[in-house]
C-alpha cells in the first residue's frame, strides 16, 4: 500500500472531499475516490472522512492506495490462452504491443482479449483498483499492429489527455482496391448508419466529424498500398471513409463490395488488410515522445506479394 499527502489550498474551501480528490489526483475517477473514502483510505488529521465532507482549506489529506485486487471471474477469465503479444515498448506507465489479428481488445466472453492476455502475462497493472491494464485506445478485432495500454490510473489520465489534445500520431498501412490519388484528405460527418446500427457512415447529419489523410506507398495490380494518418479516432473510420471514397479496404466484409472479399489477395490475407504500423505518443512518465513501429504480419506480406505479381 502506498500513500501520499495532498495539501488543500485556501481557495478550495467549501469543495466536497470526493470532488476535490478527483480534480487533484491524476486518473482518479469520482467513483474510485468514493470507494477509497468509504473504505477508510482517506484521512484528515488521522481521522476517517465522509465523502460529502466540505473542505475548509489549509488542511492536509492523507490518501492511501491499497494494492490492486485480482479481477473477478465476471471481469476476466482466470485462465486464458492466446497468441503471443510482441512487446514494442514497456515501462512503469504503459505497454505498447503489436496486436495480432483476430484478438479483441476488451473481454467479451468469446475469443481471448488483449486485456486478459496482458493481465496474465505482464503484471503489474493497477487501474481503478484492479490488476488490469487500462484501455486508452482500441483496434478492430481483425486489425493488427501498435496498441498502447496503461499500467496505472495516472497513465490512463495522461494518455487520454494526449489523445484528446491530438498529440498522438497514428499511422496505418491499408491495402485498398482501385487506384487512389497520390494523396488526399477526407473529412465528413460521422455516425451510425440509420439503416443498420451495426455499421457507421459519413452519409448522415451529425455534429461528430471524422478526418484522415493518406498517401500512396505503392501501386499494385488493381490495388494500392496507402499510408493513412488518423486525425480522429472513430470506430471503423478508415474502413468507412476509404470505402465511401471508392477505395474499400481489401478483405473488408462489412463495408466493401463482394469483390473485396473474393479477390485472390483477400483470401491470402484472410481479413481486412489494415495494419497500425506506427504509433507516436508522449510518455506519461517524462512527456518525451515515444515512437514504435510494428512489422507487417505474414498474412499482409503474402497479399502484397500476390499483388506485386
Amino acid at each position: 500500500m502506498s500513500s501520499q499527502k495532498i495539501p488543500v489550498p485556501r481557495e478550495a474551501a467549501g469543495v466536497r472531499l470526493d470532488k476535490f480528490l478527483t480534480a487533484h489526483v491524476p486518473g482518479l475517477s469520482l467513483e474510485r475516490a468514493r470507494v477509497l473514502i468509504e473504505k477508510g483510505h482517506v484521512l484528515i488529521r488521522g481521522k476517517k472522512c465522509q465523502m460529502s465532507r466540505k473542505l475548509w482549506g489549509g488542511e492536509e489529506i492523507e490518501l492511501s492506495s491499497p494494492s490492486p485486487r485480482p479481477p473477478s471471474h465476471a471481469q476476466v477469465r482466470r485462465s486464458v490462452e492466446g497468441p503471443e503479444l510482441p512487446v514494442l515498448h514497456d515501462d512503469a506507465a504503459m505497454v505498447i504491443i503489436n496486436k495480432p489479428p483476430g484478438l479483441v481488445v476488451e473481454p467479451n466472453g468469446g475469443v481471448p482479449s488483449v486485456v486478459e492476455l496482458l493481465a496474465a502475462r505482464l503484471q503489474p497493472f493497477d487501474v481503478e483498483g484492479l490488476s488490469l491494464p487500462g484501455v486508452v485506445q482500441r483496434l478492430d478485432r481483425e486489425t493488427s499492429g501498435c496498441l498502447s495500454m496503461a499500467r496505472t490510473d495516472a497513465a490512463v489520465a495522461a494518455l487520454d489527455r494526449a489523445f484528446q489534445e491530438k498529440r498522438v500520431d497514428k499511422r496505418y498501412w491499408a491495402l485498398v482496391l482501385g487506384e487512389t490519388p497520390e494523396s488526399d484528405r477526407l473529412e465528413a460527418p460521422y455516425g451510425r448508419d440509420p439503416k443498420n446500427p451495426r455499421l457507421f457512415t459519413t452519409k448522415v447529419r451529425s455534429a461528430r466529424r471524422a478526418a484522415l489523410s493518406y498517401e500512396v506507398r505503392e501501386r499494385l495490380q488493381g490495388a494500392t498500398l496507402v499510408e493513412v494518418k488518423l486525425e480522429t479516432g472513430r470506430t471503423h473510420q478508415i474502413r468507412v471513409q476509404m470505402a465511401e471514397a471508392g477505395y474499400p479496404v481489401l478483405g473488408d466484409s462489412m463495408y466493401g463490395p463482394a469483390e473485396t472479399r473474393m479477390h485472390p489477395a483477400a483470401k491470402e490475407v484472410g481479413r481486412q488488410a489494415l495494419h497500425a504500423f506506427r504509433l507516436t505518443l508522449p510518455s506519461p512518465l517524462t512527456g518525451e515522445m515515444v515512437s514504435v513501429e510494428a512489422p507487417l504480419p505474414e498474412d499482409f506480406q503474402r497479399a502484397l506479394a500476390m499483388l506485386r505479381g
